[in-house]
């Protein structure tokens, strides 16, 4: 059996669909480009990544989005010959609002077209739309702005007509168990004559939970499973995967269930998460009195596997040499998508060239390519062609939190010219350039690397035919969810929902754009 997570790194909140003999796993991407990440499998094990669904401004606007903002739990359907993605987009979540746009587009295929986006509303986050033979329904957290009114009003439900791709008429609040308190993520489902309520519980944190509640009609009253949640850790700080929550049903062709949801590798007991929340699958069966059950009520730490050829498996070595037209599915891209204006793969063959951006401080015209942090011991190499001409060209490689969190290995000039090499680290908001400084004589390529094993982070860089070690031991915890978080007062000001990334950046603060070419970039993870 293939162990937990089945998607490691930072793929969060999933909803999963079957059509026909293939599977479709949708994730969320925040602040990151491609929109919705998606992956497909055959036996529930295996997934290969198809890269993202909303690749254009056409689809997706993440200007100016907040860290841990942009697409939150996006949901995946099908029905009509369609599949259907709801997908919402937070332009803020601090002050007490979450203003949530949430928008819907269809395609015949999962490689699309995709349509052009259907507004639906903004009255609340982690839409999901249940179909319920000719019907559709549209059901969503309600937030309430309101002081002293706990930031959410519940859940409703609101008819969408598939022929007009429109809502109609009023929502309908779902009728909960009594004292049900703050629950997002809402999922439903119909199995033998029951609408069964999925429900994320317990905050995205350690008390995370997957709650089912049921009711004979769709708008309730509903009951409460009285064995308690379906999956949580929240009593078991040992169990190597922490914070399960978020769930997705989805029934094979033999009519066996699964769940799909979040869960978290920490370091320790439950300390920080640099891997961010991952994806994990499990069997679920269902009891006698009707509800669905897991084996134990905690996450699986072996996934199910289904009696269908595997897809190829991607091993711990993975070599871009940059010698297609588009950036593999493995890169993502900050707030903006890899268009011709910073980004090529054709001006120089086997080189991405990435246009120098906007400062770290910037929400908008960043100019960073990176891949998800998979293992919590892992390497990742590229080397750069680069000649700064003064210290506001910057080009090298990061392990990347947020705005406000990152570390960083770069070259640029000094004052009066020179190449050098030199690491940066932004901690909270708090930037320190590091000793010490190397001079790079010459305009020849420099090969980087980082290295991450555990909670800690060093650098080094190729001098001739051997490695060289850079710079002190850094502290990779950094760039973890938990670190991420920060509070103003008691409010919330900043979220940590990403993981960690590892990628290639490159700043020209003159705003003139002036190039690093890269190639032959590696990552590995290590036992």
């Amino acid at each position: 059996m293939p162990p937990n997570p089945v998607l490691p790194g930072s793929h969060p909140d999933p909803s999963i669909v079957r059509v026909g003999a293939d599977f479709y796993l949708a994730t969320s991407t925040f602040e990151w480009y491609p929109g919705v990440r998606v992956h497909h499998s055959r036996d529930l094990a295996h997934w290969t990544p198809l890269g993202g669904i909303l690749d254009s401004p056409r689809l997706l606007d993440l200007t100016g989005c907040p860290d841990s903002g942009g697409v939150w739990a996006p949901n995946l359907t099908y029905a009509d010959g369609l599949f259907h993605l709801v997908y919402g987009n937070v332009s803020t979540y601090s002050g007490g609002f979450t203003d949530c746009v949430n928008h819907l587009v269809t395609a015949p295929s999962i490689d699309g077209p995709w349509s052009d986006p259907v507004l639906l509303h903004a009255r609340g986050f982690d839409a999901s739309l249940f179909h319920d033979g000719e019907a559709s329904w549209l059901l969503n957290l309600v937030h309430d702005w309101r002081p002293r009114h706990g930031g959410s009003a519940g859940l409703e439900a609101i008819r969408y007509d598939r022929a007009s791709r429109r809502l109609v008429g009023e929502p309908v609040r779902l009728e909960l168990p009594p004292g049900a308190g703050w629950i997002e993520g809402p999922n439903l489902y119909r199995h033998d004559g029951w609408y069964y309520l999925l429900t994320a519980d317990g905050g995205t944190g350690y008390d995370h939970q997957v709650s089912v509640c049921r009711s004979r009609a769709l708008a309730g009253p509903y009951e409460r499973d009285p064995d308690g949640p379906l999956l949580t850790a929240r009593h078991r700080p040992d169990w190597p995967l922490q914070k399960a929550g978020h769930g997705s049903l989805v029934q094979d062709a033999a009519g066996d269930w699964h769940l799909a949801y979040l869960v978290a590798r920490p370091q320790g007991s439950r300390g920080p998460c640099v891997l961010g929340r991952e994806t994990a699958l499990t069997r679920v069966s269902w009891s006698d009195d009707g509800w669905p059950t897991v084996a134990d009520g905690l996450p699986s730490l072996e996934a199910p596997v289904l009696a269908a050829a595997p897809a190829e498996i991607a091993g711990p070595l993975e070599v871009d040499g940059f010698d297609g037209l588009r950036l593999g599915p493995q890169w993502s891209t900050l707030r903006r998508p890899a268009d011709p204006s910073w980004v090529s793969l054709g001006e120089r063959p086997s080189h991405l060239r990435i246009r120098g951006g906007r400062s770290p401080q910037s929400f908008t015209g960043q100019s960073l390519v990176a891949r998800r942090v998979t293992g919590a011991r892992c390497s990742f190499e590229a080397e750069v062609d680069f000649r700064p001409a003064g210290h506001q060209h910057v080009a090298g490689i990061t392990a990347y939190y947020n705005s406000r969190n990152w570390h960083l290995l770069y070259l640029t000039a000094d004052d009066e010219g020179a190449r050098v090499l030199r690491t940066a680290t932004r901690d909270r908001g708090v930037l320190t350039v590091h000793p010490p400084t190397a001079a790079l004589p010459g305009a020849e390529p420099v090969r980087l690397g980082l290295d991450l094993r555990d909670g800690e982070l060093s650098f080094r860089f190729r001098d001739g035919d051997r490695w060289r070690p850079f710079g002190a031991r850094l502290d990779a915890t950094v760039l973890s969810d938990e670190h991420a978080v920060e509070f103003d007062g008691d409010a919330i000001g900043t979220l940590g929902f990403t993981g960690a990334f590892v990628g290639l950046w490159v700043w020209d603060l003159n705003g003139r754009g002036h190039p690093a070419d890269f190639t032959a970039t590696a990552y590995e993870v290590h036992p």
